[in-house]
């Protein structure tokens, strides 16, 4: 059954797969199943490991997790990461670090699918975390086993087993793996729940049962999404980079969690990121659009005016973002014109607009001009197709606008 799992996960075959491995009875589970299915299909397969650093065994552990890849055969790599420097948040601090280390690795060796051992017990657990958070149906939702982030395919073949399922298989094949402490380490709320999980089995809310919650929750935002999908057919216009919806979404009968997940879909398009912004981010919205102020969000300015709101992106956010003319502008622009090497993407900004006499008449606003990409030689400004600057060069959103990510 697990083997089957593994296998029917990547029946497109991709070339090249990886497994994150950290040593723990799933990742090591997922990564043997993953090589004997290889062995049928004749993929290539690797493995990758993060050392964060935050504990003194760490280094052993990766050490030994290099050793079983290599008695397999098994390319391994260790990554590291100085958690020691971390601020806040130090679990997401490290999932984050994990992630970014993980996925420019893959991507410099030209791996576009990655692997991760979590199973329905990790998907259970989630769900308590973001119910003590107060989440809503995006929140509550079940993990999608097979999300895009970061420019890779991260895979979770094993959602739906459970985590002693994969150590009774370690333990038929003789393979043994490393309990990382960090997970009866009270000090964290993914361990205290791990903790108290037989207690709330007493009383029927076991993992099968919560994860089955999960699942449920994310069929309702599937057909929040699909409706939400409608009403911005009718109700959304994309001006340039911007998104335009009116103020009065209430007269227009759009349900309140509907207006919610226009508004997140919009900051999320247009600000990036791979996290939406959470219920305090909705509050700011909802209150400005009340009293009729503006606001910024996740690099995202949202202007409100008397009948509508424009979504923008946030001087600010890109104010030093600099690239070739060549390349994708903050994720989303792409300018086509006379390319040369001594020419760049920037900002607009304030000292760009000053050369550009005629920007009112793009009807665009002032926000939304200083925001956009203008090419640049030093310091003079060469072209800004939004502001209507230099008829050679034309700008084109290459991200198309998605309803895919919403609030927690």
């Amino acid at each position: 059954m697990l083997l089957h799992q593994v296998h029917s996960a990547y029946s497109d075959h991709p070339s090249h797969i990886a497994v994150a491995v950290s040593g723990g009875g799933d990742s090591v589970a997922l990564l043997h199943l993953a090589y004997r299915v290889v062995a049928q299909t004749g993929q290539t397969l690797f493995a990758v490991t993060v050392d964060h650093g935050l504990r003194a065994e760490s280094a052993t552990e990766a050490a030994t997790v290099a050793q079983f890849c290599q008695t397999l055969n098994i390319p391994h790599t260790t990554l590291n990461w100085n958690g020691t420097e971390a601020q806040g948040n130090l679990m997401a601090a490290a999932r984050d670090a994990r992630y970014q280390l993980i996925a420019d690795w893959a991507k410099s060796n030209g791996i576009g699918h990655v692997m991760l051992g979590h199973t329905r017990d990790d998907e259970a657990e989630t769900f308590l975390m973001q119910l003590g958070r107060g989440a809503g149906v995006d929140g509550l939702s079940a993990m999608d086993w097979r999300p895009r982030r970061l420019g890779i395919h991260w895979g979770r073949p094993l959602h739906q087993s459970m985590r002693s399922e994969l150590r009774d298989y370690l333990t038929r094949q003789g393979i043994e793996w490393i309990d990382d402490p960090t997970n009866e380490n009270p000090k964290y709320l993914r361990s205290r729940i791990r903790a108290a999980m037989p207690q709330l089995a007493d009383l029927g809310l076991t993992v099968d049962a919560i994860a089955t919650s999960a699942a449920n929750q994310k069929m309702a935002r599937a057909a929040l999404d699909h409706y939400a999908a409608k009403e911005a057919d009718t109700h959304l216009t994309i001006q340039g980079g911007d998104v335009i919806l009116p103020r009065n979404l209430d007269r227009l009968m759009v349900p309140q969690d509907i207006q919610r997940r226009l508004w997140l879909a919009s900051v999320m398009w247009i600000g990036g990121g791979d996290h939406a912004p959470r219920q305090r981010g909705l509050s700011q919205i909802t209150h400005a659009i009340r009293d009729g102020r503006d606001v910024t969000l996740n690099g995202c300015a949202i202007l409100v005016k008397r009948d509508h709101i424009r979504f923008t992106r946030e001087l600010n956010a890109v104010r030093d973002l600099r690239c070739p003319t060549t390349e994708i502008w903050d994720g989303r622009w792409q300018l086509t014109g006379p390319h040369a090497p001594d020419l760049h993407i920037s900002a607009v900004g304030e000292e760009g607009i000053r050369q550009c006499s005629d920007w009112r008449a793009s009807g665009f606003p002032r926000p939304s001009i200083i925001s956009s990409p203008a090419v640049w030689r030093s310091n003079t400004i060469i072209a800004a197709p939004l502001a209507g600057l230099g008829a050679e060069w034309t700008a084109q959103i290459v991200a198309p606008f998605s309803m895919g990510k919403n609030v927690h």
